[in-house]
This record gives structure tokens, C-alpha cells and sequence, in this order.
């Protein structure tokens, strides 16, 4: 009896087994991580993403953004992708260095697995290494939230570190400030919705400033007011634009041209009887989410009411959380129609433009962060810079736990790590040993990226710790060690250990595969339609 080879799967379909396998997952992996490794740190570089238009360029060094916008086939480095995004959601910052410490754990691995150890020994030892790092980062946590003062400026350092490896670090303590005022406006509810973020071409990143009432960018319709005290509006998302008849898709008959005036006038008293149910809330503006045309417009006008069209779904949604009041589509029940409220509306210059400004908002805490740049990209990059301090900052309000940047904690885990691996028996150490010089290639880099001799800070890093000096990282501006608490380098515990747990549980599944199947392309019908 013979047995004739035979394929399991469908034509075209693809597989890749065993080592193969491993070494397509760590190869796309690590090839990730070297994408991006040159953005980590306070000294680290750009990335210029061009789309297919040659309209579409950003300009950035935030890991999610620059692995968002590349396309990606291998299947271990979209596992990466998904962690940064995951990072990016979850803390808003650290999205390289998980990238970076995933991809080294792998390299690390790469070279282990040529050794011949066993992918799952690796496995059960980068598990307890991942213990004992988390335990050592609890350990060195510091909670000042019972000290206002203390907790302002644990804040603030946190702010300042998040932002000096960003486009904003020549004005850091100006958005440090904004940042944190914008946040602890906030009273503990997290609700970054209530900060307006309001991005003007002109100026310079330094005329960027902090505005206690809410803007719209938006005008009022012609002859309305332009000021309106103790004002009580409408909210809504309704078609205002029936002034019109759509001739378009539709089929009228008619036997004269008076009968399509007839019409039109029809459609214009529908209007009015709309406009006139809404004037009959007793509010004073009225803000639509759609069009407002010329007629109904004037009816306002004619009203006296403030009427402000096209504010865009977003703005609605926001505009209705911090004003009060409710987004409604009909106008019959006037009584059961919660309206918002504000003590004053009033237009203000902002460079050439004319915007909104809502004070007295019935959402105490609502703000405005409004940016000033030279080009468009470069308020683009300052907008997710400081989205991302917002968020760690959020993130810590919660969780007031923090620890010391500058690749002392990473140090300071290594260390924990690499006693334990001294003190296991077997291979499950040399996986552990691993793990640790994976967290010192993150100071590594930092170094590297800053055009410092990495090995000789490193190695004094490393001696500081082992020492007990457990405050000690790096200072980027003169390329030395020295004590982060006095240069007040902090960063978010929270940020730090989802750092470690994401990029550990990522290895670990990529370390796990050890065959990848593709499936077959669908196959497209031939287009018989021109033929």
C-alpha cells in the first residue's frame, strides 16, 4: 500500500509550518519595532506618512499614529499594531515603548529558540519575570493624591515628560499647565468631551491658550443677534431646507407654471408652521446640526432668536452635555423638551476667524483648549500630543499611583528580574536573563536615539541600581545619569504596567505559534459587461 501526496487545504491556500512559522512571526515582528524604535524618548525622530494623495502627509512620532496608517500583511506584527492601538485607547501614551519592549522580547526569544530551548520554557519564564517586574513597579509606586499641592505637581511632571518626547517640548510648561487646568477643571469624572480642543491656522504653538468657556466654530445667520444673555437653546438635528422643492428624483405634473409658485408656497407655510413650534419652547437660540436655508433663517431673524446651523454631529453631542440640554428631532411637546442653558453667547476673534463663545456653561468644568500653529501638520501633531498628556493625565487623576521615568523603572524591574534568574534553577533562568536585558534596551535606545554612548550610560545605570540608587535614569539635555526625582521625570504607574503586561502578553502569544495557515484569495468573476 502507497500513499500518494495530497494537499488538505483548498488551491491556493498557503502554510507555513514549525520553524518556518516562528521565523516569519518574529521576523515581522521585530521588523515593527525597528520601525519605530527611533521615535522612543525625549530626543527621538519623526516620521513623515504620505497617503495616495499627495494632499494626505503627516508629520509625527506617535507609535499608534505611524502604525495605523502602514499597511501590514505579516500576521505577527498586526498582533504589535493591535497592542499599540490597544495602548493608545487605554492610557492615550506609551504606545512605542510597547511596541519596542514586545519586539525585543522576541528578538530575545529568536535567539533562545536557536539555542534549542523549548518555545513554552520561554514561555513559563518570561511569565514569572513578568511577575516579579510588576511587583518591583508596585513596590516603587508613589501616591501623593492626599497632598493637593504634591498631586498638582506629580501631575505636572507627569504632563512634562509625556509631552518632551512630542512636537510640543519647546513649550512644554505652557501646555503642562494648559493640560493639567484643562483636567482637574474636570473634578475627577475623566469626561474628556468636556474639553473642546479648537485647532487655528496662525500664530505660533507658544500663542496657544486656555479658554474657560466653550467655543463653536460657528457663526450666527444674517441679521440675528450677535450677543445673547441668559440664554436658554434648542438643540437639534432636523432638516431646516423645505423651502425648496427637490425636483430632482421626484415627478411632478402640473398644468401651468402657477402651479408649481403654488407649490413652493406650500412648502414655504410647512416651514413657517415649524419655525413657529419652535419658537414656541421660549428659547432664545436655536442650534441645528443640519442646514438652515435663507427662509427660515430670516423667520428666526424675524423672531429675534439666535439661530447657528450645521454644527456637525460631534459638536451636537458635545454641545448638549455641556450645555444640559437634549438633541430632539420634533417640536409638539414643548413642555417635555429639556433646553440648555448658559449665562452668555457672544462672538470673539480668534486670529482672522469669528468663533462662538459659550461662558456660564451649565457643565461647570467644560473648557477650551485652543492651538495656534504655522501649517496645518503642525497642528495636527500638537492636537495628539496633547490628547495624549489629556489622557494619561485623566488616567492619573484615577489611578494617582506614580513612578520615575528616564528608564529608572525599567532598570529598576531588570534588576528585580535578572535576582530572581540568579536565583532559579534551569532553563526557565536563561528565559528570565532574557526578559531583562529586553527592559535595559529601552533605555537603550533612549540613549542611542539622543546620540549618547548607550553602552556607557547603560552600564552606569545599571551600577547606580545595583547600588540601591533606585531614583537614578537618564538626563537627555546633558547625557549623564542622574537622580529623576530631583529632575522631577515622572511618569503614570498605570502607564507603565499596562507597558509591561501588554507587550509580555504579546510575545508570549507570537512565542506560542508554530504554524500559520492562509486562506485561499477569493477568486474574482471574470466582468462580462463590457464584452
Amino acid at each position: 500500500m502507497s500513499y500518494q501526496p495530497f494537499s488538505l487545504y483548498k488551491a491556493g491556500a498557503d502554510e507555513e509550518k514549525a520553524e518556518h512559522a516562528r521565523l516569519s512571526s518574529f521576523v515581522g515582528a521585530i521588523a515593527i519595532g525597528d520601525l519605530v524604535k527611533s521615535t522612543l524618548g525625549p530626543k527621538g525622530m519623526d516620521k513623515i506618512l504620505q497617503g495616495n494623495e499627495r494632499k494626505e502627509m503627516q508629520v509625527t512620532n506617535d507609535g499608534a499614529t505611524i502604525l495605523k496608517a502602514i499597511g501590514i500583511d505579516n500576521p505577527a506584527a498586526k498582533i504589535l499594531v493591535d497592542i499599540s492601538k490597544v495602548q493608545d485607547d487605554e492610557v492615550g501614551d506609551g504606545t512605542t515603548s510597547v511596541t519596542v519592549l514586545a519586539c525585543e522580547l522576541l528578538r530575545e526569544a529568536e535567539e533562545l529558540v536557536g539555542q534549542k530551548i523549548h518555545p513554552q520554557t520561554i514561555v513559563s519564564g518570561y511569565r514569572k519575570a513578568t511577575d516579579v517586574a510588576r511587583k518591583a513597579l508596585e513596590e516603587s509606586a508613589i501616591d501623593n493624591s492626599k497632598n493637593q499641592v504634591e498631586f498638582r505637581n506629580d501631575l505636572l511632571n507627569i504632563a512634562r515628560t509625556t509631552l518632551s518626547s512630542k512636537i510640543l517640548t519647546q513649550h512644554k510648561e505652557l501646555y503642562s499647565n494648559l493640560a493639567v487646568d484643562a483636567v482637574l477643571r474636570l473634578k475627577g469624572s475623566g469626561n474628556l468631551d468636556a474639553i473642546q480642543i479648537i485647532k487655528k491656522l496662525g500664530g505660533s504653538l507658544a500663542d496657544s491658550y486656555l479658554d474657560e468657556g466653550f467655543l463653536l466654530d460657528k457663526k450666527p445667520g444674517l441679521n440675528q443677534p450677535r450677543r445673547v444673555e441668559n440664554a436658554k437653546i434648542l438643540i437639534a438635528n432636523t432638516p431646516m431646507d423645505t423651502d425648496k422643492i427637490k425636483v430632482f428624483g421626484s415627478r411632478v405634473k402640473v398644468d401651468s407654471v402657477a402651479k408649481v409658485a403654488e407649490l413652493e408656497l406650500a412648502e414655504k407655510e410647512k416651514m413657517k408652521e415649524k419655525v413657529e413650534k419652535i419658537v414656541k419652547h421660549g428659547a432664545t437660540v436655536f442650534i441645528n446640526r443640519q442646514l438652515i436655508y435663507n427662509y427660515p433663517e430670516q423667520l428666526f431673524a424675524d423672531a429675534g432668536m439666535m439661530a447657528i446651523e450645521h454644527a456637525d454631529f460631534e459638536g451636537v453631542e458635545r454641545l448638549a452635555l455641556v450645555l444640559g440640554g437634549e438633541i430632539v428631532s420634533t417640536f409638539d411637546c414643548p413642555d417635555k423638551v429639556k433646553l440648555g442653558r448658559c449665562d452668555l453667547i457672544e462672538e470673539v476673534m480668534i486670529g482672522e476667524d469669528k468663533l462662538l463663545r459659550f461662558s456660564g456653561v451649565a457643565l461647570g468644568e467644560a473648557c477650551t483648549i485652543v492651538l495656534r500653529g504655522a501649517t496645518q501638520q503642525i497642528l495636527d501633531e500638537a492636537e495628539r500630543s496633547l490628547h495624549d498628556a489629556l489622557c494619561v493625565l485623566t488616567r492619573t487623576v484615577r489611578e494617582p499611583r506614580i513612578v520615575y521615568g528616564g528608564g529608572c523603572s525599567e532598570m529598576l524591574m531588570a534588576n528585580a528580574v535578572s535576582i530572581l534568574a540568579a536565583q532559579t534553577p534551569g532553563k526557565e533562568s536563561i528565559a528570565m536573563e532574557a526578559f531583562a536585558r529586553a527592559l535595559r534596551k529601552l533605555p537603550t535606545y533612549i540613549a542611542d536615539n539622543a546620540g549618547y554612548d548607550s553602552s556607557e550610560l547603560v552600564a552606569q545605570l545599571r551600577a547606580y541600581h545595583s547600588s540601591g540608587q533606585h531614583s537614578y535614569g537618564l538626563n537627555m539635555d546633558e547625557g549623564r545619569c542622574d537622580d529623576v526625582k530631583q529632575l522631577g521625570i515622572t511618569e503614570s504607574f498605570h502607564l507603565k504596567r499596562q507597558v509591561l503586561m501588554s507587550a509580555s502578553e504579546a510575545s508570549e502569544m507570537i512565542l506560542r505559534v508554530d504554524d500559520i495557515i492562509k486562506a485561499a484569495p477569493r477568486r474574482r468573476a471574470a466582468d462580462m459587461r463590457h464584452h
